[in-house]
């Protein structure tokens, strides 16, 4: 259980609200960021009423979590560093690129436009699951491998998706960051393949799943002791139908209340629509997002893949200033939680310290 504390919460009411924890046999751990203060509960609370826990002295709101959720809430997860030195956590990042990797020129011209643009890392889909089993699949490893070469002659780290435990091995070979995508949030045997890796993974929110479900399957691959897991938002399907779906910022800040993974938004396959991207990317940074991965080609109407909701390179130098501007208007405060000791993730059994009956972060 988390108890949100209202901003205004002073430290007598922390110490307060850790006393009445006391009075029933559980113990409550303080973790402060630049959003204020959280108490984490990991006993079990299912069978106490939740007015004995919202009525303590500066609690503004009582998340219940699943029991299984005990990797994915321990503060110290943090940011996820790439080989290139691209830091998702750090500063905001951009990544763009096609929907696909259709072709080594193609791609090798997207991704110096990309660069130029100033994005940090490009994307691109060799292996795509498709609704229709006539569009076009992906060229594979080759494609992999045209990937590589545009990371060598660019220096951009790259991401590109993988569906099955049989892709993982030669796509680590040749890319950064494998991605999971909403068809795949599922697939625990993806998952748990994929923690094994120890290789950055960026998990996609899946079509329908709620937030519990999402952060359920990054606990599948902090289990298997990869803690370098990115949350991605790309809409979720609703009655909707003027976007392609609809993109769910509050899910983004009320998952940064809840872990301290980095989560990055997708505006191009939450709308659909190019017109939406800029100011939907200007609402992810400012709602506390950690960046952004957005479709890119110069030339959409030749696209083999999603191209109608993809924008052109010039359009994405614009939200990249975006980026820059809302991140002055909303910098980043340094987190109190600790940073890993290592490159894998062994949550401690240690209890945190009580003083003044107020457990210290």
């Amino acid at each position: 259980m988390i108890l949100v504390l209202r901003k205004t919460a002073t430290e007598q009411q922390i110490s307060a609200v850790c006393d009445g924890l006391k009075e029933l046999n559980l113990t409550g751990h303080v973790v402060r960021n630049e959003r204020g203060a959280v108490i984490s509960v990991y006993e079990d609370v299912s069978s106490l009423p939740g007015h004995l826990f919202s009525r303590l002295p500066g609690v503004d709101k009582v998340l219940r979590l699943s029991p299984q959720l005990s990797m994915v809430t321990d503060e110290r997860l943090g940011p996820v560093k790439l080989n290139s030195g691209v830091v998702i956590g750090g500063s905001r990042v951009v990544i763009a690129g096609p929907c696909s990797v259709e072709g080594r020129s193609a791609l090798l011209q997207a991704a110096r436009r990309v660069r130029e643009a100033g994005a940090d890392m490009l994307r691109g889909g060799a292996y795509k699951p498709r609704t229709s089993p006539y569009d076009f699949q992906g060229l594979g490893e080759d494609g992999l491998k045209i990937l590589q070469e545009a990371r060598e002659e660019t220096g951009l780290a790259v991401i590109s998706e993988v569906m099955s435990p049989d892709q993982i091995e030669v796509a680590t070979r040749h890319i950064d960051v494998l991605q999971v995508g909403a068809r795949n949030m599922y697939n625990y045997d993806l998952l748990k393949e994929i923690g094994r890796s120890g290789h950055p993974v960026l998990l996609k929110r899946a079509l329908s799943a709620t937030i519990n479900e999402w952060l359920s399957a990054a606990e599948y691959v902090l289990l298997q002791g990869n803690s370098k897991v990115i949350l991605c938002e790309r809409g979720i399907r609703t009655f909707e139908t003027l976007t392609r779906n609809t993109l769910d910022l509050s899910a983004v800040a009320a998952v940064k209340g809840l872990t301290a993974l980095p989560v990055i938004v997708d505006p191009s396959h939450a709308t659909g629509r190019p017109d939406l991207v800029r100011p939907l990317s200007r609402a992810a940074i400012a709602c506390g997002a950690d960046g952004l991965i957005i479709e890119v080609h110069d030339d959409p109407s030749s696209a083999l893949s999603d191209g109608e909701q993809a924008i052109n390179s010039s359009e994405l130098q614009s939200i990249i200033e975006d980026v820059r501007a809302v991140e002055k208007l909303f910098p980043r405060v340094e987190k109190t939680h600790a940073a890993f000791p290592s490159e894998s993730f062994a949550p401690s059994s240690e209890k945190l310290t009580v003083s003044g009956g107020c457990c210290k972060s």
